[in-house]
């Protein structure tokens, strides 16, 4: 739904897979199912942020697509966030940074 490909899946096809790598340009982020190392699921409260060029845009694609946000865009004075929770709860956010970054 985000749109990220999957660049390596581990151990199996994907609907049995222990895990997959998705590049988003500078990080790499490895995801797995955590049951089948025998670590018991728990959803993350702390969000991971994904940046986007136009935060209003890409929850406007999101929530056609039935992404339910949690509230308005929050405008922080230098960045725009918008957080929402994938189908396992786990917090994931929107984010553009419209001011330089402090010493760029």
């Amino acid at each position: 739904m985000l749109g990220l490909e999957a660049g390596k899946v581990w151990q199996g096809s994907r609907p049995d897979a222990l895990g997959a790598e998705f590049e988003t340009g500078t990080v790499t982020l490895a995801l797995i199912v955590g049951e089948r190392l025998g670590i018991p699921f728990q959803a993350s409260t702390t969000p991971i942020a994904l940046q986007v060029e136009d935060v209003a845009a890409a929850r406007a694609d999101l929530a056609a697509r039935g992404v339910e946000f949690q509230g308005d865009i929050i405008d922080s004075g230098v960045c725009h966030m918008a957080p929402f929770s994938d189908p396992d709860g786990n917090a994931l956010m929107l984010h553009h940074r419209y001011a330089p970054s402090p010493g760029a």
